[in-house]
């Protein structure tokens, strides 16, 4: 699987852009440079109210064994929380349904089953993009739950500090586990879907873990691995 990228705000050409500037991109991505000529697909329209079904995409190279989720009657409305134990601290989680319904039954049914514990994240990034990006359990920028999301573009807010959104590859429908937290305002093209926040002492432990540096070993990709320490323990339902 390639790694999962993003691109960072120094290298973008206009927000509102379909694709980054040549190879030089920072962006959250799931192995390698994401594609520069893939435009970005909206599969799924949330509606007001309701449930959507949902189209998960086996790829049969999971990281970590777990289970699709049920692409049915998923629910569309409202959020639920999850508390996420980064380094030993837990951080609320608030996963909007309403906003990407098909990424968070995903992300929640990955959760209970497990899948982020004892995990850690494997990429931060400090200069022109401000994320710290994680949901890999192989640690290397390349593992994937065995299948991929739907890209949920309609309504995205934008890349502010607090929010949680998906890495992907830069080919439409590519998001799998692979997660990015914002910890700085970033501009973004809206080509990562977003599908919630955390709280604010999240943000500032995460702000801390960057401001500890990387290794760079992300080359031209931007960013590396932390220096600090950045494991979750755990993800569950608060």
């Amino acid at each position: 699987m390639k790694k999962l990228l993003f691109l960072p705000a120094a290298l973008l050409v206009l927000a509102g852009c379909t694709s980054p500037v040549a190879a030089t991109t920072t962006a959250p991505y799931e192995s390698g440079a994401p594609s520069t000529d893939a435009a970005p697909s909206q599969s799924v329209a949330p509606p007001a109210t309701g449930t959507v079904a949902c189209s998960y995409t086996e790829t049969g190279d999971a990281s970590k064994p777990v289970s699709t989720p049920a692409g049915s009657e998923v629910p569309a409305t409202g959020t639920v929380d999850y508390v996420m134990t980064l380094n030993g601290s837990p951080i609320t989680l608030t996963l909007d349904r309403e906003l990407a319904p098909c990424t968070v039954n995903s992300f929640t049914s990955l959760a209970d089953q497990g899948y982020f514990d004892g995990t850690v994240c494997h990429r931060v990034t400090d200069a022109g993009i401000f994320v710290l990006q994680c949901g890999d359990p192989s640690g290397t920028g390349r593992g994937g739950p065995g299948y991929t999301i739907p890209d949920e573009f309609e309504k995205i807010p934008g890349y502010p500090a607090g929010v949680l959104a998906m890495a992907n590859t830069g080919a439409p429908n590519s998001g799998g586990s692979q997660f990015f937290i914002v910890y700085a305002d970033t501009p973004l093209p809206p080509q990562y879907t977003v599908f919630g926040t955390m709280d604010d002492a999240g943000v500032a432990q995460v702000a801390e873990i960057a401001a500890g540096g990387n290794d760079g070993s992300f080359g031209n990709a931007g960013g590396g691995v932390p220096n600090l320490p950045a494991e979750i323990s755990s993800i569950a339902a608060a």
